[in-house]
């Protein structure tokens, strides 16, 4: 089966059908590209999709997440981030295998078409050449002999004619020889031309044509071979990527079968416990009996009696308390005994109104007071350990510098060792700031865990220089231990408890003599002393050290015989009297 013997005489067909075959390949090469960009596409709207859905940083959302159908969920998204690469990974693959290469192959087709249709074409011209030839060599043969039949029948008339002189015949003889002889040219002329004609005919038809024409045929089968491979490779595109889109399924299954309905519902209960206990049984009020009434303490209204009066015996006080402070003296009130007040803060129970002013807003304290001692607990526990991780992350800058430090000592060509001191300072100071922070942090989960009953002297004096601001003031005619904002107030209640036992502690203070002076100290970085209980020192100034630090930062200092307070030790630099010679700075 050959083009060049069945289809000899099909040459302007087997050009269009050439031509029809390139157009169903650029048809398919288009058709391939489009299925590209729709891969793109969906993977696009696929990971927007997932984008869209994801937990956003820093949220109420990145809370929920805990629950193991949010991760779920989550891993879900995330497969699906996956699934929607696999799908550029098709694009990517058939774009690189398929229609680049068709692309490319398609110009090539084009130029050997076009070189196999040029030569056919050549060797039809030749043909039709040599059938020219051929047709005027036919032509002139054809006339000469007439002309030679012609100039014959003349003579042959001139000679039987007795009145023509015998010169007009010779002559008419003569014209009629040489027509005969042109015509015997004419004749072999015309015999050449034909052989040579038959030669070249058979030359076109049963050589050139078929050779033509077979490699037209060649790059037709070759064509169509090409695109059944592309076929094959498209599908391969596919294939390819099935056993990835197959683990990303499986990915959302298992995370599926990992919800855990208990595991939810346990974290419902450590996300919402209040950590308080259920009120207790209203007992029976007799009122019969008119000049005494029996009323259950763990009643609601006797709590509340109690807590008026509480707040009634301690006064107006502010945020913070310190025993040290001087206090102007005013009358003795009917004190009740230490040991049966700390039994009533240690026992009370809040009231059941409690819950109701957790739904309300209202600004956060500093100490989480405001929620309930459980999620409290917890919101303190993530504050330390949210202070620990800082204070590693200074210590590793602090260690860093001072590697540092220790090279270019070693190596003063590579840097001034002084040049780090300032930055050595600043970062000790951060560390120290931090440790005060964790350490105020650290009272307050003390409290809530009960290790320890009320904050201490110690615990007041490290926070004191951070909370002053954000402490909510007691609210003496509040009811019920809610604040006029309706935030929770059950800690604020407890602390206006201590603070008037402070009141008490405050009295045995007042009798006091100044402390005296152990020592100097010179600042080295100003300190606003806004919080009560702290004094505000200016850089250079030299004071009179009173109270040397107990381990908790701070140093007792004072600047006249009515200004006294505490600074943070790392802020002076502080000469014992005991030590003259040297000077033991704290930094």
């Amino acid at each position: 089966m050959s083009w060049g013997t069945e289809l000899w005489d099909q040459f302007d067909n087997l050009e269009k059908h050439t031509q029809w075959g390139i157009d169903i390949l650029e048809k398919y090469i288009k058709f391939v590209k489009e299925r590209t960009e729709i891969e793109l596409s969906y993977a696009k709207q696929l990971r927007n999709l997932s984008k869209k859905y994801q937990p956003k940083k820093n949220s109420k959302e990145e809370e929920e997440y805990r629950y193991t159908a949010c991760k779920a969920f989550l891993s879900t998204l995330n497969e699906m981030n996956d699934y929607a690469g696999q799908h550029e990974v098709i694009s990517e693959n058939m774009t690189s295998q398929i229609t680049v290469e068709l692309a490319r192959y398609v110009q090539e087709l084009k130029q050997e078409r076009k070189s196999h249709f040029h030569d056919g074409r050549k060797a039809q011209q030749h043909i039709e050449t040599c059938w020219k030839q051929l047709e005027s060599s036919k032509r002139r043969f054809e006339r000469d002999c007439k002309e030679a039949d012609r100039a014959q029948q003349y003579f042959e008339k001139m000679d039987a004619d007795i009145n023509v002189t015998k010169a007009d015949v010779e002559k008419a003889r003569q014209q009629a020889q040489i027509r005969h002889q042109m015509a015997e040219d004419s004749k072999a002329d015309y015999s050449s031309i034909l052989q040579k004609f038959n030669h070249e005919q058979r030359e076109y038809y049963y050589s050139h044509i078929p050779t033509i024409f077979q490699k037209i045929q060649e790059m037709e089968e070759r064509r169509i071979v090409r695109m059944g491979e592309s076929m094959k490779t498209y599908a391969e595109a596919d294939r390819q990527v099935v056993p990835i889109i197959g683990k990303c399924l499986d990915g959302i299954v298992k995370a599926a079968e990992s919800i855990d309905q208990k595991n939810d519902s346990q974290l419902v209960i450590e996300a919402y416990k209040s950590g308080f206990e259920p009120p207790g049984d209203i007992e029976f009020e007799d009122y019969t009996q008119p000049m005494k009434r029996t009323i259950s303490e763990n009643s609601l209204s006797n709590s509340r009696g109690e807590g008026k009066a509480e707040l009634k015996f301690g006064g107006k006080s502010k945020g913070k308390l310190w025993p040290f402070i001087k206090k102007n003296k005013s009358p003795k009130q009917q004190k009740e005994p230490l040991s049966h007040r700390f039994n009533e803060f240690m026992t009370s129970k809040p009231k059941i109104h409690c819950f109701r002013s957790l739904k309300r807003g209202g600004a956060a304290p500093e100490d989480f007071s405001n929620l309930p001692p459980e999620q409290r607990r917890k919101k303190l526990q993530q504050k330390v350990d949210e202070l620990n991780k800082d204070i590693q992350k200074e210590m590793d800058q602090r260690d860093a510098i001072t590697k540092m430090k220790d090279v270019y000592l070693k190596n003063p060509q590579m840097g001034d060792p002084a040049s780090l001191d300032h930055k050595l300072t600043e970062v000790s100071q951060n560390i120290e700031k931090l440790r005060l922070e964790a350490q105020k942090f650290e009272a307050w989960l003390a409290e809530v865990e009960g290790r320890l009953p009320a904050r201490s002297e110690q615990a007041r004096r490290q926070s004191g220089m951070y909370d002053g601001q954000t402490a909510p003031p007691v609210n003496n005619c509040a009811q019920d231990r809610e604040s006029p904002d309706g935030s929770y107030t059950e800690e604020q209640s407890q602390e206006s408890e201590v603070k008037v036992l402070a009141t008490d502690f405050d009295d045995e203070f007042d009798d006091e003599e100044p402390l005296p002076a152990i020592g100097t100290c010179k600042a080295l970085y100003t300190f606003d002393g806004q919080n009560e209980g702290t004094i505000s020192v200016v850089e250079g100034e030299t004071l009179y050290v009173i109270e040397e630090d107990k381990g908790d930062g701070w140093t007792r200092i004072r600047r006249s015989e009515d200004e006294e307070g505490y600074v943070p030790t790392s802020y002076v630099e502080v000469y014992l009297d005991k030590n003259a010679k040297g000077a033991k700075t704290y930094i």
